[in-house]
Protein backbone atom coordinates (compact mmCIF):
# COMPACT_ATOMS: atom_id res chain seq x y z
CA UNK A 1 0.00 0.00 0.00
CA UNK A 2 1.41 3.25 -1.01
CA UNK A 3 1.03 6.61 1.40
CA UNK A 4 -0.96 9.01 -0.96
CA UNK A 5 -2.39 11.48 1.57
CA UNK A 6 -2.63 15.15 0.48
CA UNK A 7 0.02 17.15 0.85
CA UNK A 8 0.11 20.61 2.64
CA UNK A 9 0.31 22.32 -0.88
CA UNK A 10 -3.48 20.99 -1.44
CA UNK A 11 -4.69 23.53 0.67
CA UNK A 12 -4.36 26.30 -1.57
CA UNK A 13 -6.49 26.46 -4.74
CA UNK A 14 -3.24 26.06 -6.89
CA UNK A 15 -4.49 23.14 -8.75
CA UNK A 16 -4.47 22.32 -12.46
CA UNK A 17 -5.32 18.89 -12.72
CA UNK A 18 -7.86 16.86 -10.36
CA UNK A 19 -4.42 14.97 -8.38
CA UNK A 20 -2.54 15.90 -5.70
CA UNK A 21 -0.08 18.36 -5.72
CA UNK A 22 1.65 15.73 -4.99
CA UNK A 23 1.52 14.42 -8.23
CA UNK A 24 2.02 15.87 -11.56
CA UNK A 25 -0.32 15.29 -14.48
CA UNK A 26 2.24 13.05 -16.70
CA UNK A 27 3.18 9.91 -15.71
CA UNK A 28 6.83 10.53 -18.16
CA UNK A 29 9.97 9.69 -16.14
CA UNK A 30 11.69 13.04 -17.59
CA UNK A 31 8.94 15.54 -15.91
CA UNK A 32 11.25 18.03 -14.14
CA UNK A 33 10.73 21.30 -12.60
CA UNK A 34 13.93 23.42 -11.51
CA UNK A 35 15.68 26.93 -11.68
CA UNK A 36 19.54 28.19 -12.16
CA UNK A 37 21.05 31.58 -11.15
CA UNK A 38 23.87 33.28 -12.56
CA UNK A 39 25.92 35.66 -10.34
CA UNK A 40 28.47 37.22 -12.05
CA UNK A 41 30.88 40.52 -11.36
CA UNK A 42 31.17 43.05 -13.80
CA UNK A 43 35.15 42.74 -14.31
CA UNK A 44 34.58 38.63 -15.09
CA UNK A 45 36.73 37.55 -12.17
CA UNK A 46 34.09 35.39 -10.60
CA UNK A 47 30.87 33.72 -11.68
CA UNK A 48 28.81 31.66 -9.38
CA UNK A 49 26.02 29.05 -11.02
CA UNK A 50 23.69 27.63 -9.11
CA UNK A 51 20.17 25.77 -9.45
CA UNK A 52 18.16 23.29 -7.73
CA UNK A 53 15.51 20.50 -9.52
CA UNK A 54 12.83 18.48 -8.74
CA UNK A 55 12.08 15.40 -10.25
CA UNK A 56 8.51 13.92 -9.41
CA UNK A 57 8.25 10.74 -11.44
CA UNK A 58 12.11 9.57 -10.08
CA UNK A 59 11.85 10.64 -6.64
CA UNK A 60 14.37 12.66 -6.67
CA UNK A 61 15.51 16.54 -5.88
CA UNK A 62 19.25 17.79 -6.45
CA UNK A 63 21.15 20.70 -6.34
CA UNK A 64 24.64 22.34 -7.25
CA UNK A 65 26.82 25.50 -7.14
CA UNK A 66 29.92 26.16 -8.83
CA UNK A 67 32.27 29.26 -8.94
CA UNK A 68 34.89 29.53 -11.53
CA UNK A 69 37.15 31.89 -10.11
CA UNK A 70 41.01 31.79 -12.36
CA UNK A 71 41.38 28.74 -13.37
CA UNK A 72 39.72 26.80 -10.91
CA UNK A 73 35.67 25.60 -11.04
CA UNK A 74 34.76 24.69 -7.52
CA UNK A 75 31.73 22.41 -6.95
CA UNK A 76 28.91 21.88 -4.23
CA UNK A 77 26.38 19.50 -5.20
CA UNK A 78 23.63 17.36 -3.09
CA UNK A 79 20.75 15.02 -3.86
CA UNK A 80 18.32 13.10 -2.09
CA UNK A 81 14.56 11.48 -1.53
CA UNK A 82 11.85 14.01 -2.84
CA UNK A 83 9.87 14.63 -0.08
CA UNK A 84 6.12 16.16 0.40
CA UNK A 85 6.81 19.59 1.12
CA UNK A 86 7.77 21.47 -2.37
CA UNK A 87 7.99 23.88 -0.66
CA UNK A 88 11.33 23.62 1.49
CA UNK A 89 13.75 24.26 -1.43
CA UNK A 90 16.83 22.54 0.23
CA UNK A 91 19.60 19.79 -0.31
CA UNK A 92 22.21 18.77 1.99
CA UNK A 93 24.19 22.09 2.21
CA UNK A 94 22.45 23.72 -0.81
CA UNK A 95 18.95 25.91 -0.23
CA UNK A 96 17.15 28.82 -2.35
CA UNK A 97 14.52 30.47 0.12
CA UNK A 98 11.69 32.44 -1.75
CA UNK A 99 11.77 35.64 0.29
CA UNK A 100 8.94 37.06 -2.05
CA UNK A 101 7.79 35.64 -5.05
CA UNK A 102 8.92 36.93 -8.15
CA UNK A 103 10.93 39.80 -6.51
CA UNK A 104 13.47 38.18 -4.09
CA UNK A 105 15.33 35.15 -3.22
CA UNK A 106 17.71 34.27 -0.89
CA UNK A 107 20.64 31.92 -2.12
CA UNK A 108 23.04 29.75 0.23
CA UNK A 109 25.64 27.29 0.19
CA UNK A 110 27.36 25.90 3.12
CA UNK A 111 30.51 23.29 1.86
CA UNK A 112 33.81 22.72 3.43
CA UNK A 113 35.62 24.91 0.61
CA UNK A 114 32.82 26.79 -1.05
CA UNK A 115 30.05 28.31 0.40
CA UNK A 116 27.86 31.78 -0.34
CA UNK A 117 24.67 33.70 1.22
CA UNK A 118 23.42 35.71 -1.57
CA UNK A 119 20.09 37.81 -1.80
CA UNK A 120 18.64 37.97 -5.59
CA UNK A 121 16.53 40.93 -6.04
CA UNK A 122 14.37 41.68 -9.29
CA UNK A 123 15.11 44.72 -11.64
CA UNK A 124 12.58 43.45 -14.13
CA UNK A 125 9.73 41.50 -14.47
CA UNK A 126 9.68 38.36 -15.81
CA UNK A 127 9.63 37.31 -19.13
CA UNK A 128 8.50 34.48 -20.41
CA UNK A 129 10.42 32.40 -22.63
CA UNK A 130 8.60 30.77 -25.87
CA UNK A 131 7.63 27.25 -25.40
CA UNK A 132 9.92 24.70 -25.74
CA UNK A 133 8.82 21.56 -27.64
CA UNK A 134 11.78 18.93 -29.57
CA UNK A 135 10.82 15.76 -30.53
CA UNK A 136 13.29 12.75 -31.73
CA UNK A 137 11.10 10.93 -34.74
CA UNK A 138 7.53 11.05 -33.63
CA UNK A 139 8.24 11.59 -29.76
CA UNK A 140 8.36 14.24 -27.26
CA UNK A 141 11.30 14.41 -25.68
CA UNK A 142 11.23 17.95 -24.56
CA UNK A 143 8.73 20.33 -23.88
CA UNK A 144 9.66 22.92 -21.36
CA UNK A 145 7.98 26.53 -20.37
CA UNK A 146 10.11 28.81 -18.97
CA UNK A 147 10.29 32.48 -17.30
CA UNK A 148 13.61 34.36 -17.34
CA UNK A 149 14.60 37.77 -14.99
CA UNK A 150 17.29 39.56 -14.23
CA UNK A 151 18.01 41.57 -10.79
CA UNK A 152 20.69 42.86 -8.44
CA UNK A 153 22.91 40.90 -5.85
CA UNK A 154 24.31 41.21 -2.40
CA UNK A 155 25.92 38.85 -0.13
CA UNK A 156 29.35 37.18 0.28
CA UNK A 157 31.09 34.45 -1.26
CA UNK A 158 33.46 32.19 0.53
CA UNK A 159 35.79 29.57 -1.32
CA UNK A 160 39.04 28.18 0.44
CA UNK A 161 39.33 30.91 3.00
CA UNK A 162 38.96 33.78 0.77
CA UNK A 163 35.75 36.09 1.08
CA UNK A 164 34.51 37.61 -2.11
CA UNK A 165 32.11 40.50 -1.30
CA UNK A 166 29.02 40.88 -3.23
CA UNK A 167 28.23 43.71 -3.78
CA UNK A 168 25.05 46.07 -5.54
CA UNK A 169 26.41 47.79 -8.83
CA UNK A 170 29.26 45.81 -9.40
CA UNK A 171 27.35 42.88 -9.72
CA UNK A 172 24.41 41.25 -11.63
CA UNK A 173 22.36 37.96 -11.48
CA UNK A 174 19.72 36.89 -13.84
CA UNK A 175 17.76 33.71 -13.20
CA UNK A 176 15.72 31.12 -15.10
CA UNK A 177 12.67 28.90 -13.93
CA UNK A 178 11.63 25.93 -15.90
CA UNK A 179 9.17 23.07 -15.68
CA UNK A 180 7.79 20.53 -18.29
CA UNK A 181 9.83 17.39 -19.42
CA UNK A 182 13.27 16.91 -20.28
CA UNK A 183 15.93 14.20 -20.76
CA UNK A 184 17.21 12.54 -17.39
CA UNK A 185 19.70 10.13 -17.84
CA UNK A 186 18.93 6.33 -18.31
CA UNK A 187 16.20 7.04 -21.01
CA UNK A 188 15.64 4.55 -23.43
CA UNK A 189 17.13 4.85 -26.86
CA UNK A 190 15.85 2.13 -29.42
CA UNK A 191 14.64 2.94 -33.33
CA UNK A 192 14.05 6.33 -32.78
CA UNK A 193 17.38 7.22 -31.77
CA UNK A 194 19.03 4.88 -34.49
CA UNK A 195 16.79 6.39 -37.38
CA UNK A 196 17.33 10.07 -35.75
CA UNK A 197 20.66 10.65 -35.03
CA UNK A 198 21.70 14.44 -33.97
CA UNK A 199 23.87 16.11 -36.57
CA UNK A 200 24.28 19.31 -35.35
CA UNK A 201 22.76 21.64 -32.91
CA UNK A 202 23.61 25.28 -32.38
CA UNK A 203 21.74 27.75 -29.27
CA UNK A 204 22.24 30.84 -28.44
CA UNK A 205 20.47 32.05 -24.13
CA UNK A 206 20.92 35.32 -23.42
CA UNK A 207 19.61 37.52 -21.01
CA UNK A 208 21.31 40.79 -20.28
CA UNK A 209 21.00 43.28 -17.99
CA UNK A 210 21.15 47.37 -18.35
CA UNK A 211 20.70 50.29 -16.11
CA UNK A 212 17.16 50.86 -17.46
CA UNK A 213 16.04 47.93 -19.60
CA UNK A 214 16.90 44.21 -20.14
CA UNK A 215 16.80 42.33 -23.44
CA UNK A 216 16.25 38.37 -23.65
CA UNK A 217 18.06 36.58 -26.86
CA UNK A 218 16.98 32.98 -27.61
CA UNK A 219 18.18 30.98 -30.63
CA UNK A 220 18.02 27.50 -31.16
CA UNK A 221 18.89 25.91 -34.62
CA UNK A 222 19.59 22.29 -36.69
CA UNK A 223 22.23 21.16 -38.35
CA UNK A 224 21.05 22.96 -41.53
CA UNK A 225 20.57 26.45 -39.64
CA UNK A 226 16.47 25.58 -39.24
CA UNK A 227 15.33 27.11 -36.72
CA UNK A 228 13.23 25.75 -34.16
CA UNK A 229 13.32 28.45 -31.57
CA UNK A 230 13.63 32.16 -31.78
CA UNK A 231 12.99 35.53 -29.58
CA UNK A 232 14.41 38.42 -28.81
CA UNK A 233 12.52 40.44 -26.41
CA UNK A 234 13.02 44.17 -24.80
CA UNK A 235 11.56 45.07 -21.21
CA UNK A 236 11.45 48.31 -20.30
CA UNK A 237 9.68 50.06 -17.35
CA UNK A 238 6.59 52.30 -18.70
CA UNK A 239 6.69 50.32 -22.03
CA UNK A 240 5.07 47.26 -23.63
CA UNK A 241 7.60 44.75 -24.71
CA UNK A 242 9.32 44.80 -27.70
CA UNK A 243 10.09 42.37 -29.59
CA UNK A 244 13.48 42.65 -31.84
CA UNK A 245 12.99 40.72 -34.89
CA UNK A 246 15.22 37.96 -35.73
CA UNK A 247 18.24 37.56 -34.42
CA UNK A 248 21.55 36.79 -35.76
CA UNK A 249 24.58 35.93 -34.14
CA UNK A 250 28.26 36.67 -35.69
CA UNK A 251 30.44 35.11 -33.20
CA UNK A 252 34.11 35.27 -33.26
CA UNK A 253 35.69 31.29 -32.16
CA UNK A 254 39.10 31.03 -30.29
CA UNK A 255 41.14 29.36 -33.16
CA UNK A 256 40.95 25.48 -33.06
CA UNK A 257 37.75 25.74 -30.70
CA UNK A 258 34.48 26.49 -30.80
CA UNK A 259 34.98 28.86 -27.66
CA UNK A 260 33.59 32.31 -28.08
CA UNK A 261 35.57 35.41 -27.16
CA UNK A 262 33.72 37.94 -28.61
CA UNK A 263 29.95 38.48 -31.04
CA UNK A 264 27.73 40.76 -32.31
CA UNK A 265 23.92 40.00 -32.60
CA UNK A 266 21.80 41.79 -35.49
CA UNK A 267 18.32 42.88 -33.71
CA UNK A 268 16.09 44.95 -35.42
CA UNK A 269 13.96 48.11 -33.79
CA UNK A 270 10.48 47.69 -34.93
CA UNK A 271 9.72 52.10 -34.31
CA UNK A 272 11.45 52.65 -37.59
CA UNK A 273 12.55 49.31 -38.33
CA UNK A 274 16.08 50.44 -37.37
CA UNK A 275 19.28 47.80 -36.92
CA UNK A 276 20.46 47.04 -33.58
CA UNK A 277 23.62 45.24 -32.77
CA UNK A 278 24.20 43.55 -29.61
CA UNK A 279 27.72 43.92 -28.91
CA UNK A 280 29.30 40.16 -26.25
CA UNK A 281 32.30 40.40 -24.97
CA UNK A 282 33.19 37.27 -23.06
CA UNK A 283 34.65 37.96 -19.50
CA UNK A 284 34.90 33.95 -18.36
CA UNK A 285 33.62 30.85 -18.97
CA UNK A 286 32.14 28.04 -17.03
CA UNK A 287 30.98 24.84 -19.26
CA UNK A 288 27.72 23.23 -17.61
CA UNK A 289 29.33 19.94 -18.53
CA UNK A 290 31.71 20.05 -15.30
CA UNK A 291 30.32 20.48 -11.66
CA UNK A 292 26.30 21.70 -12.57
CA UNK A 293 25.04 18.62 -14.01
CA UNK A 294 24.46 18.98 -17.31
CA UNK A 295 24.47 16.67 -20.01
CA UNK A 296 27.33 15.27 -21.35
CA UNK A 297 28.97 15.04 -17.50
CA UNK A 298 30.43 12.19 -16.66
CA UNK A 299 30.25 12.44 -12.99
CA UNK A 300 26.81 13.16 -12.24
CA UNK A 301 23.83 14.51 -13.98
CA UNK A 302 20.28 16.20 -12.70
CA UNK A 303 17.57 13.75 -11.84
CA UNK A 304 20.20 10.66 -11.05
CA UNK A 305 19.91 8.44 -7.79
CA UNK A 306 23.00 8.72 -5.63
CA UNK A 307 21.05 7.52 -2.67
CA UNK A 308 19.95 9.45 0.31
CA UNK A 309 22.09 12.01 1.71
CA UNK A 310 24.72 12.29 -1.15
CA UNK A 311 26.78 15.35 -1.09
CA UNK A 312 29.85 15.77 -3.35
CA UNK A 313 32.21 18.75 -3.31
CA UNK A 314 35.55 19.15 -5.71
CA UNK A 315 37.74 21.77 -7.69
CA UNK A 316 37.89 21.52 -11.31
CA UNK A 317 41.25 22.50 -12.78
CA UNK A 318 40.60 24.38 -15.92
CA UNK A 319 43.68 25.13 -17.23
CA UNK A 320 44.19 22.92 -19.69
CA UNK A 321 41.06 22.01 -21.82
CA UNK A 322 41.94 18.93 -23.20
CA UNK A 323 41.87 17.13 -19.35
CA UNK A 324 38.10 17.77 -19.85
CA UNK A 325 37.32 17.17 -23.48
CA UNK A 326 33.43 16.70 -23.05
CA UNK A 327 33.08 20.07 -21.57
CA UNK A 328 33.10 21.24 -25.47
CA UNK A 329 30.20 18.83 -26.41
CA UNK A 330 27.98 20.68 -23.58
CA UNK A 331 26.46 24.17 -23.38
CA UNK A 332 28.87 26.71 -21.75
CA UNK A 333 27.77 29.82 -19.88
CA UNK A 334 29.90 32.92 -20.41
CA UNK A 335 29.45 35.83 -18.16
CA UNK A 336 29.68 39.00 -20.75
CA UNK A 337 30.02 42.67 -21.25
CA UNK A 338 27.12 43.62 -23.43
CA UNK A 339 27.11 47.30 -25.58
CA UNK A 340 23.56 47.83 -27.08
CA UNK A 341 22.11 51.44 -28.42
CA UNK A 342 25.38 53.02 -26.44
CA UNK A 343 24.73 51.27 -23.21
CA UNK A 344 26.54 48.75 -21.26
CA UNK A 345 25.13 45.81 -19.72
CA UNK A 346 25.74 42.42 -18.31
CA UNK A 347 24.58 39.16 -18.19
CA UNK A 348 25.50 35.31 -19.79
CA UNK A 349 26.08 34.53 -23.23
CA UNK A 350 24.96 31.31 -22.92
CA UNK A 351 26.62 28.93 -26.04
CA UNK A 352 26.55 25.21 -27.10
CA UNK A 353 27.56 24.40 -30.75
CA UNK A 354 28.05 20.84 -31.79
CA UNK A 355 28.08 18.50 -34.75
CA UNK A 356 27.10 20.23 -38.49
CA UNK A 357 25.88 23.31 -38.51
CA UNK A 358 26.05 24.72 -42.00
CA UNK A 359 25.47 28.81 -41.27
CA UNK A 360 28.75 28.41 -39.44
CA UNK A 361 31.14 26.39 -41.89
CA UNK A 362 30.74 24.03 -39.20
CA UNK A 363 31.24 20.27 -40.99
CA UNK A 364 30.90 17.81 -38.14
CA UNK A 365 31.72 16.70 -34.51
CA UNK A 366 35.47 17.55 -35.50
CA UNK A 367 35.12 20.82 -36.89
CA UNK A 368 36.43 23.60 -35.07
CA UNK A 369 37.05 27.83 -36.07
CA UNK A 370 40.22 28.40 -38.25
Amino acid sequence: MTDDRPVALDEYPVHQVPLSMKHVATGDRNAYDRCIFHVLDHEGRALLILGLGVYPNLGVIDAYATLRLGDSLHALRASDALGDDRTNLAVGPLRITVEEPLHRLRLQGDGDCLSYDITWTAGFPALWEPHHVQRRGGRLTLEGRRFVQAGGVEGVIRVDGEEIPVRAGEWTGTRDRSWGVRPVPGEESGRLADENPTEGFHWIWCPVSFDDRFLMVITQEDADGYRTLNDATLVRDGESDRQLGWPQADIAYRSGTRHPERAVIHLTDPRGRKPLELGVEVLTSSPLALGAGYPPADDWQHGTWRGRGWTDERVYDLADASAHPLAAYGVIDHAARFTLDGQVGHGIFEHGSFGRHDPSGFTGFDSMAP
